[in-house]
């Protein structure tokens, strides 16, 4: 977008030099040269480099600053994603005697917070902002930001707070923020809570959309059982303002499952498919998930087939989705041939897709297969994930391949310093003890430090690492301030390992 408005900028600037009224006694080069504010701020690449020192250069150099540039510089900011420039622009504009906020600033300043600072200083900012009673409801229009966030969080108390806050201020007028909390009590198995909501959505004449009446029926579900949510349903089927669709059936239907009512949820499935639309090609998966939660395959592939009737291209999330179900349905080679299709139209090689073959293989016994599909990938261009050395770790744990599962685990845990893979305990543990088995000293000391750099240290893999230190009488005191770091607790078989080793064992282990 900065980019765009970059060539629009030039495109004005040719057009006046070409304009016979501009085209008199001004040199060429003068024109080109001539900057705005909004084209030195784009100048700044960090975040670190600060538009501020921009703004009062901009201002001793003899240009005025006004309200609607300055409008338009945080506009294009937002838009470009630079919200930390877009932050301190605001904050600086706040300062000043000359510019007066209005509610929209505030409520974009709150909106910039939560982005670049988080939580706790977009409600200090919130806080602050709603001590006045004078500001006009606009102000509060971002408030739904943060009550995502603490849903996100599932921070249940600050979450509460602040819906009553609002709801006292008379600022709730519209279903979104009841289906916030609402989302939120079910993610915390608070079920019973979801009911009050409703009573109090209905208390505000606040109309309940379809997410309402299926967060509703969800809760309902866990808490009072299928009659109560077939009263919701009713409810729903009554509600003038309210049209249901395939993902009201679907939950319905997902209900059902769950309450191994196969009959009713085959029944609401088949309602469902009469809602879908061909402009879209999200309903046809959900559904195609729940047959093959139904152990329906052939309802699986018929529904393949009709999504393939929808606008758009087939999507990778997509072909994961049919590739997930063939392969909880055990049909590998219905899921090879749909995985051969995704390879001849792919133009980047999603190793997600790849993956799900690579897993059922591992699981099932067939390593050779995993090992071929693995080098396939790699000749397509694949850049392995950690699922990928994931799953190819636990093969080769599971068929004793121990070399390869090594690598892979290495390899796994390079890749794991950017997310948030957690390998399983008994996964980590098979290394350890595989090191203690073979009095693999320096593989093992490797191993250890790997796993203590990324957190992942537990008392049983340093108890392992103390056995083999100790059969090759060899000093462990880096393991003991491993220990101290990771804050494990002695029990009575490591302090005798640590006595036996000749460590004085600390007291604040």
């Amino acid at each position: 977008m900065a980019i765009r408005s970059l060539f629009a900028a030039t495109r004005r600037l040719i057009s006046s030099v070409a304009s016979p009224t501009h085209a008199v006694n001004k040199p060429l080069r003068e024109a080109t040269t001539k900057e705005t504010l909004w084209s030195t701020i784009l100048k700044l690449k960090s975040p670190t480099q600060r538009a501020t020192t921009v703004l009062q250069n901009w201002i001793e150099s003899g240009n005025k600053v006004t309200v609607t540039e300055l409008r338009r510089v945080l506009r294009q900011l937002k838009i470009s994603r630079r919200y930390h420039h877009a932050l301190e622009i605001l904050t600086w504009k706040e300062a000043q005697t000359d510019f007066k906020m209005t509610a929209d600033d505030q409520a974009m300043k709150l909106e910039l917070l939560i982005q670049v600072r988080g939580l706790k200083a977009a409600e200090e900012y919130f806080n602050h902002m709603s001590s006045n009673t004078a500001l006009p409801k606009k102000a509060f229009a971002p408030f739904p930001l943060l009550l995502s966030g603490y849903v996100k969080e599932r921070n249940v108390e600050k979450a509460e707070a602040l819906m009553s806050k609002l709801n006292a201020l008379g600022l709730i007028l519209e279903p979104h923020p009841f289906n916030e909390m609402m989302k939120l009590y079910v993610a915390t198995s608070q079920y019973e809570k979801v009911p009050l909501v409703i009573m109090l959505m209905k208390k505000n004449k606040i109309c309940r959309n379809v997410l309402s009446y299926n967060l509703w029926m969800e809760a309902c579900a866990k808490f009072s059982g299928i009659e109560k949510v077939e009263m919701v349903y009713k409810e729903m089927l009554g509600d003038k303002y309210v049209k249901v669709g395939w993902s009201t059936l679907a939950t319905l239907a997902n209900i059902y499952t769950k309450a191994g009512l196969v009959e009713k949820a085959v029944m609401a499935l088949k309602n469902a498919e009469k809602k879908l639309s061909t402009s879209k090609r999200l309903g046809y998966f959900f559904l195609i998930t729940l047959y093959a939660s139904l152990n329906k395959k052939d309802e699986v592939l018929r529904l393949w087939e009709a999504s393939k009737l929808a606008d758009g291209r087939i999507t990778c999330t997509n072909y994961l989705c049919i590739l997930s179900c063939l392969v909880k349905l055990g049909d590998l080679a219905e899921a090879e041939r749909i995985f051969k299709k995704w390879e001849s139209k792919c133009q980047n090689y999603d190793i997600r897709v790849s993956n799900v073959l690579l897993g059922a293989y591992m699981r099932n016994g067939l390593v050779e297969k995993a090992e071929l599909l693995h080098l396939h990938t790699l000749e397509r261009g694949g850049h392995p994930n950690f699922k990928t050395w994931e799953i190819l770790t636990e093969g080769w744990l599971r068929s004793q391949n121990m070399v390869k599962a090594i690598d892979a685990m290495k390899k796994g845990l390079a890749v794991l310093k950017n997310c948030k893979w957690n390998p399983s305990h008994s996964t980590l543990m098979a290394f350890v003890e595989f090191f203690e088995k073979h009095g693999s000293f320096e593989e093992a000391n490797l191993y250890i430090k790997d796993i203590h750099q990324l957190g992942l240290g537990s008392l049983p893999l340093y108890k392992s690492l103390l056995r083999i230190h100790l059969s090759s009488k060899k000093p462990a005191h880096d393991i003991l301030d491993m220990m101290e770091k990771d804050k494990i607790e002695v029990d009575d078989e490591t302090s005798s390992l640590i006595q036996a080793l000749s460590i004085p064992s600390q007291s604040n282990l």
